[in-house]
């Protein structure tokens, strides 16, 4: 039922010229991860956390707007680049790989401080896709900060998935010193940098601890100098994590985060499910 609906508003609504509203898509402006004793990963936005949903949005009708801190055109981790990430199905991969080159907001994104000036109440829910980039800069971003709380305080969806769930310390008190004491592994300081953040308590994944460590010996050839899981639960969030590689989405309120890559399709359904919600 949820296939057919999705066909019929990607054949359909741009036929009519109807409009679901819009959907802001926050992702980061680096491709180099820095890691533990000077090395780096190269990276970016993941492929699949990216386009797969952004596919599912615009055939529910809505139009998805994508934006960065420098409003420079992204780079995608080369590592998501693989039929793997689609369960080895090559016609659902080209299908994606197709899509994303056509997306021209994706390459062309505009900044978050002209998303912000232009209104963020234009918007019907904010999306942070995944892949290590956001480790970079969203997580202590400002703009981003003033992004999630005009979301949070609205109660409009807020979907992150993987990686991209580290982006909620952009709202902390201060993101720029949280950013370093976990760096230092002062968990004093990041509790005091962590103050008024609207996302203490609620219930949220991430990619794990475990999942990390694996990350480290295989793609990354190194340690990251914080863990995403270790850094949320300082910031006050009640993160729980499910098997490796598996599935898992959790909902709490207004917020939606998924664990991993394979999370995509079911981070999606509850994605679009709260998106019909909160328009009815």
């Amino acid at each position: 039922m949820l296939r057919l609906l999705l066909l019929f508003s990607l054949c359909f609504m741009p036929m009519f010229g109807f409009s679901a509203g819009k959907v802001l898509v926050v992702i980061s402006s680096e491709n180099s991860l820095p890691l533990k004793d000077g090395k780096s990963y190269p990276t970016g936005f993941y492929f699949n956390e990216t386009i797969v949903p952004s596919m599912a949005l615009k055939k529910a009708g809505y139009e998805v707007v994508f934006a960065n801190p420098k409003g420079n055109k992204p780079t995608m981790d080369q590592r998501s680049d693989s039929v793997s990430f689609f369960n080895g199905d090559k016609k659902a991969y080209e299908e994606a790989k197709a899509f994303m080159k056509n997306l021209k907001p994706l390459w062309n994104p505009l900044s978050l401080s002209d998303v912000i000036k232009k209104g963020l109440n234009q918007y019907d829910a904010v999306f942070f896709p995944g892949g290590h980039a956001p480790m970079i800069d969203l997580a202590q971003n400002k703009d981003v900060g003033t992004i999630l709380r005009y979301f949070n305080s609205a109660k409009k969806p807020t979907a992150l998935i993987c990686h991209g769930p580290i982006s909620l310390l952009g709202a902390v008190g201060d993101p720029g010193q949280f950013y370093q004491a976990m760096i230092k592994g002062d968990k004093k300081a990041a509790a005091k940098a962590a103050k008024n953040w609207p996302y203490k308590g609620y219930r949220m994944t991430v990619f794990s601890t475990k999942e990390e460590a694996v990350a480290e010996q295989g793609q990354l050839k190194g340690q990251v100098q914080f863990y995403p899981q270790q850094a949320l639960e300082a910031a006050g969030g009640k993160v729980a994590t499910g098997k490796k590689w598996s599935s898992h989405v959790v909902q709490d309120r207004e917020l939606i985060t998924a664990q991993n890559p394979g999370s995509d399709h079911e981070f999606v359904e509850v994605f679009l499910k709260a998106l019909k919600k909160n328009r009815s």
